[in-house]
């Protein structure tokens, strides 16, 4: 099972204005990066899929890890541009970085997760595993 962590019980109206203002804010400065990437999450009867936007960036650029059953994905971006006329010189700087955390079941093996990363999109296969039961039983005398 994989599980969000931190949400947001207003994310969906979070989503609606970064929706609106991405657009606007992507015209006006062509640099601009929110927060947070877009991931889909799917699933079959042997692994979970997380698929991650990250345009524009580098495969050494995009870190993973896990701690204490976290999942991170981190992402930074630095871009500079520069443009020189014959009356100006103009040079542009975008820096920004962003992560999302997900909340790893016991059901994922964590040490067979696959990732990959083409064309700005990261891809991620959790293989599951079956969870390890703890029980034991005591015979009666």
């Amino acid at each position: 099972m994989l599980v969000k962590f931190n949400q947001n019980p207003f994310a969906a109206i979070d989503r609606v204005f970064e929706d609106v203002f991405r657009d606007v804010a992507t015209t006006m400065n062509p640099g601009f990066m929110p927060n947070a990437m877009r991931v889909d999450i799917s699933e079959d009867d042997k692994n979970i899929y997380i698929e991650a936007e990250m345009p524009g960036l580098k495969k050494e650029d995009v870190k993973i890890s896990i701690e204490d059953d976290i999942l991170t994905i981190r992402g930074e971006r630095k871009q500079e541009t520069e443009e020189k006329k014959k009356n100006y010189h103009r040079v542009e700087r975008y820096y920004g970085s962003f992560s999302r955390s997900f909340t790893l079941g016991e059901n994922i093996d964590r040490d067979n997760i696959d990732a990959k990363y083409e064309e700005g999109v990261l891809r991620l296969t959790l293989p599951k595993v079956e969870p390890v039961k703890n029980v034991k039983e005591i015979a009666v005398k």
